[in-house]
């Protein structure tokens, strides 16, 4: 059965949302990804925000943003390719194929090191770029369409390929897709004050177009129905057997240590993770009751 995310939404109260949805954020350039976080937060009085992948301050681009219990989802989002518009500027002028040459070297596995002022521990991390298109060439700026790994360094990847070629950075940035999220669904913040201050007022109609059923986690995990009879103790808990699948042909589908999506009709459950047990088919991660 496909869930259906705008029957969800329709049948849900303003509420019910705000306490378990995601927002699209369009980042402009200059905040950082916490500070647009914590303004969707105060901006809405709620309890938490998460955003799913660390944009740097000076990079714009689709950034989103979860909404209290949804916030417990983001191991589930963040890692997801991401891809980016950007303008490289060379060091030195050189033919074009010679560039397109270097930057082949770069398609695929690759290695890197976090810059220094990275959060994360300075290691050598293996990292995959899954294309690196020029579009347009303007003397020394390179206009770029990279789709890569989540966790890869775009700033880092301009400097390793100006190191082949007399030297090159990262001059600007924009994030245009994060896994299923893209700019064009996106909501930059004048919009999102806007809608804000329609809901103050009363009408909810704006805030309610920009929020994002976190049921759509069922678009990027397999996704499993469960009998009505079995509710009430999933809710509490308990492991997922056989007899709780709607369809137990399903199971042979599942590989050890996958991670599904739980539902029952349109109404999420929980996540959980395959086991490698003789009775027990999954164990709750996150359970919504």
């Amino acid at each position: 059965m496909e869930i259906n995310l705008e029957q969800i939404k329709e049948n849900k109260s303003i509420n019910e949302l705000l306490e378990f949805s995601l927002i699209n954020i369009d980042k402009p350039s200059g905040p950082t990804s916490f500070s647009v976080s914590q303004f969707v937060k105060n901006s809405l009085k709620l309890r938490k925000t998460s955003h799913f992948g660390t944009l740097d301050p000076q990079v714009s681009g689709v950034l989103p943003v979860a909404l209290n219990r949804a916030s417990r989802l983001n191991d589930y989002f963040i890692d997801k390719d991401k891809t980016y518009v950007g303008i490289m500027r060379l060091h030195k002028t050189i033919p074009e194929k010679k560039l397109k040459e270097v930057i082949k070297k770069f398609i695929g596995k690759i290695k890197q090191i976090p810059p220094l002022r990275s959060r994360v521990k300075r290691e050598i991390r293996e990292r995959e770029v899954k294309s690196f298109d020029i579009l347009e060439i303007d003397n020394k700026d390179v206009l770029f369409l990279t789709q890569v790994q989540a966790g890869t360094y775009i700033r880092k990847l301009c400097d390793d390929i100006g190191k082949e070629i007399g030297g090159a950075h990262m001059l600007e940035l924009r994030r245009i897709k994060a896994g299923i999220f893209d700019e064009n669904k996106s909501v930059n913040l004048y919009d999102f004050e806007r809608a804000v201050e329609e809901y103050n007022n009363g009408n909810e109609t704006f805030l309610r177009k920009i929020l994002i059923p976190a049921e759509i986690i069922g678009t990027i995990l397999k996704t499993i129905q469960v009998r009505k009879s079995s509710l009430p103790s999933l809710l509490r808990g308990k492991p997922i057997f056989k007899e709780d699948f709607e369809n137990e042909r399903e199971i042979t589908s599942l590989n050890y240590g996958e991670k599904i999506a739980i539902f029952y009709q349109n109404r999420f459950i929980e996540v959980a993770r395959i086991t490698n047990e003789k009775k027990i088919i999954a164990r709750p991660e996150f359970v919504f009751n």
